[in-house]
């Protein structure tokens, strides 16, 4: 039978060191996590064992989050409903009465709960559907500067680490090579992508990679203020829009124009 010293340190290895399980009744622990939901309350994971296993559960309060900012009509109606169906089916999570529940397989523990994390977040950003769409060029605005001031070849999209990661959990937006160091770039457009993104730096950081990081927000000044002091304790360098990143991170990333990949 596992431990809950056991299940916390696989907790800790695949998603942050922060993070800690809190015993509350006979096979039932509260996962606080340093990650939060949009409007910055916790989110609501806990651990708990039936006759088949163990199993991940927000018990009901993702759905009654969402309903305080939206209402029936609107996460019934089309997009937001089949944009929910389709990240529990991806997710493989069920939803039982509005209760979300993962199983965990084969004692994978972490990664459940990573899988789960991710699921929360981005059910949490349905509420910010409008604003997403206006914003859905953002990330390729990013990647067309990147290309004016860099030779595309040296770009990598969506990079991971080869060795250390090689189902791509811990992604990065854009990779820069052609230089001693290379440099992660993220561009945050969404309170899910930076909570994803750091909990990639953090996992870098274990890892002692080498590299310069930089997060160019869509519009800091809408995202919560703890979701952003998180990012930038973790993060190198963070700019607060497209703009501002234009006009400074070359002289924060020279390498980015002197070396030829």
């Amino acid at each position: 039978m596992e431990s809950s010293e056991a299940i916390e340190r696989d907790f800790k290895a695949k998603v942050a060191d922060e993070l800690r399980i809190v015993s509350e009744g006979i096979n039932r622990f509260v996962v606080v996590t340093p990650m939060t939901f949009g409007d910055g309350d916790g989110l609501p994971i806990v651990l708990r064992k039936r006759n088949d296993g163990w199993y991940l559960t927000d018990e009901a309060h993702t759905f009654l989050q969402l309903s305080y900012r939206l209402s029936d009509e609107e996460l019934d109606e089309p997009p937001r409903k089949e944009l929910i169906d389709r990240i529990l089916s991806s997710f493989e999570i069920e939803n039982k009465n509005g209760e979300l529940i993962l199983p965990i397989p084969d004692h994978r523990f972490g990664d459940a709960l990573y899988t789960f994390i991710q699921a929360l977040l981005k059910i949490d950003d349905i509420r910010y559907l409008s604003k997403e769409r206006v914003q859905s060029t953002f990330l390729q605005d990013v990647r067309s500067y990147l290309e004016k001031i860099v030779t595309p070849q040296r770009i990598t999209a969506n990079w991971h680490d080869p060795e250390r990661d090689r189902p791509g959990i811990y992604p990065v937006d854009y990779r820069v090579n052609g230089m001693k160091t290379p440099i992660f770039i993220f561009a945050i457009n969404s309170e899910h992508k930076a909570d994803i993104a750091t909990i990639s730096l953090l996992k870098f950081e274990q890892w002692k990679l080498n590299y310069k990081s930089v997060g160019i927000f869509d519009e800091m000044e809408n995202f919560n203020q703890r979701t952003i002091a998180r990012f930038v304790d973790a993060c190198g360098k963070a700019y607060s829009t497209l703009d501002v990143a234009k006009e400074s991170l070359p002289r924060f990333v020279p390498e980015l124009l002197s070396s030829d990949g």
